[in-house]
């Protein structure tokens, strides 16, 4: 009894110990950095696209650890050389796997699914995979999308190597031979894995399979039409507080996306609302901070359970931006789900809790990557503003489709800009004729993140030539103005920023003021604002 009373107390000096007098996480605590490409804990590439994160025994320890499998693409490692260049093509080069117990620290395990496994039938597109544990056999199937079909390979071990056990034709359960966009789910209450994907064609029908065994092969067991409506791709699904919520992308290639869901009690459903999938809180912004759907995990900790949306940035295909895996953590009112688009912030995995880094920037869209075509834009998604900025026309040509006569207000980057600014578009100010025009945002707190009074620096890109009477970029905040005046003509980008910006009240403008003659032409990019801090 002594020994029981002595660990408890020793417990709770451990926890007081490891929480700071503000409340903030303590030494566990590890950063999630988005816009960057990810390395391994000894600095290799991370190369892991299309996959799925699962919670698997160490088969020489046997403690959980999380085991992350994806594809590795030829063009990643192309791109992320040289993000100048959009590479045109996606060369599968193999499945990869890493493990951690952190979320954040991640092994290289090895290629665990080759090319030459795959192309046994012939060279082929090789995508969404997932991996489940088939207790009736001891063994780990992975399910992948393999050209018209789906291959299900099998492994002893976590770690692999996979192999090829059969490809299956979905025609008899669907209609059609091969799945849309598919991935794992495995529902940790019952220990059950299913396939969750769309239809092979159009893309406008979901399902959930049952993954088992059949004839003594490893197969889908049933399958349940849950959703049937827009297309949609990007299929994944988490449970949280007993209720399954399914999501999934629009259709627009490599692009981003909002995230839309459904919910339902029963992961057969019923899913409301009935067939109108619902656009996530806080994706609007920035298009889910440039993603499309890829996977879920939850992060069940010792204080809370955290659900981390895990987005696929296909930007060696897109060139919309650095970074291949972008996560953000989830927050619930209620049973309505909120997207957190934060640029850096920090977990702690055994307990759960997450709070916003320090080096958070909380501009959203700030690279202008969001947008998939030049906007205004009569293409789906037909739309007039830029994401996540207001445009003011003041004086000059109205905002509209006519292309003949609206200003466009993003520019698409060349090779040479590229290599200095991020990705493929940038704002543009210009008009035909003489104009007066204001961009902005207003960033203040969410119910979930707090943008924090203090002193904050704004920075950003510029690239200008002559015709302008004004040319600035402003902060606003709590009714005091901070400026920079671009006096002069810049032919090549520079860097301009406003230090020491008082936030106060949880609330900012940003922006920039033109006023301009006609055919007068500024870019900018790479917006940022970021709170100081004392080192």
């Amino acid at each position: 009894m002594k020994n029981i009373k002595l660990n408890a107390i020793l417990s709770v000096l451990i926890y007081v110990l490891g929480v700071t007098k503000t409340g903030n996480l303590n030494a566990q605590t590890q950063n999630i950095k988005n816009d960057v490409f990810w390395n391994t804990k000894d600095g290799q590439p991370i190369n892991s696209q299309g996959g799925g994160i699962f919670k698997f025994a160490d088969p020489a320890t046997g403690v959980k650890k999380y085991y992350w499998y994806g594809v590795h693409y030829a063009e990643a490692d192309t791109y992320r050389n040289n993000p100048s260049v959009t590479p045109p093509n996606a060369t599968f080069e193999s499945v990869t796997c890493y493990s951690s117990t952190d979320l954040v620290n991640w092994t290289f395990e090895g290629n665990v699914l080759t090319k030459a496994e795959t192309n046994k039938s012939g060279k082929t597109w090789v995508g969404r995979l997932g991996v489940a544990f088939i207790k009736e056999l001891n063994k780990y199937a992975m399910f992948v999308q393999h050209g018209n079909k789906v291959l299900i390979a099998i492994s002893d071990s976590t770690t692999g190597p996979f192999t090829w056990h059969q490809k299956i034709n979905m025609e008899p359960m669907i209609g059609t031979t091969n799945t849309g966009d598919q991935t794992v789910f495995t529902d940790e209450d019952s220990g059950k894995s299913y396939l969750i994907y769309s239809y092979g064609q159009g893309r406008n029908k979901i399902y959930v399979s049952e993954i088992g065994v059949k004839e003594g092969k490893v197969n889908l067991l049933d399958c349940t039409q849950i959703f049937k409506g827009e297309s949609r791709e990007g299929n994944c699904m988490f449970k949280y507080n007993n209720k399954y919520y399914m999501f999934a992308s629009n259709i627009y290639g490599w692009d981003a996306s909002y995230a839309y869901y459904l919910v339902a009690d029963d992961i057969r459903g019923p899913y409301l609302p009935t067939n109108e999938m619902l656009v996530m809180n806080g994706v609007s912004y920035d298009f889910a901070h440039v993603t499309q759907t890829g996977f879920f995990i939850n992060v069940k900790g010792s204080q809370q359970e955290t659900v981390l949306y895990c987005g696929d940035r296909w930007a060696n295909l897109a060139g919309n931006g650095l970074g291949y895996n972008q996560w953000f953590p989830i927050s619930f009112d209620g049973k309505t789900p909120h997207f957190n688009s934060l640029g850096s912030w920090n977990l702690d995995a055994q307990t759960g809790l997450w709070e916003v880094a320090k080096d958070n920037d909380f501009v959203k869209n700030g690279s202008f990557e969001a947008d998939r075509r030049h906007i205004p834009s009569p293409v789906k998604p037909v739309q007039l503003p830029l994401t996540g900025w207001t445009t003011e026309i003041i004086q000059g040509n109205k905002i509209s489709l006519d292309n003949a006569t609206s200003p466009v207000l993003n520019y698409f980057n060349t090779e040479n800009d590229r290599k200095l600014v991020i990705g493929e578009k940038s704002l543009n100010i210009s008009d035909k004729v003489n104009f007066k025009r204001k961009i902005s945002q207003t960033i203040s707190s969410s119910p979930y993140v707090k943008l924090e009074d203090g002193i904050y620096t704004l920075t950003a890109k510029v690239k200008n030539g002559n015709g302008f009477t004004t040319l600035e970029m402003y902060a606003t905040s709590d009714g005091n103005q901070f400026k920079y005046g671009i006096k002069e003509e810049n032919t090549a980008w520079q860097t301009i920023l406003i230090t020491n910006i008082a936030v106060k009240s949880g609330k900012v403008e940003i922006g920039f003021l033109a006023e301009g003659i006609a055919n007068a032409s500024c870019q900018v990019d790479d917006v940022s604002l970021v709170r100081n801090h004392d080192k």
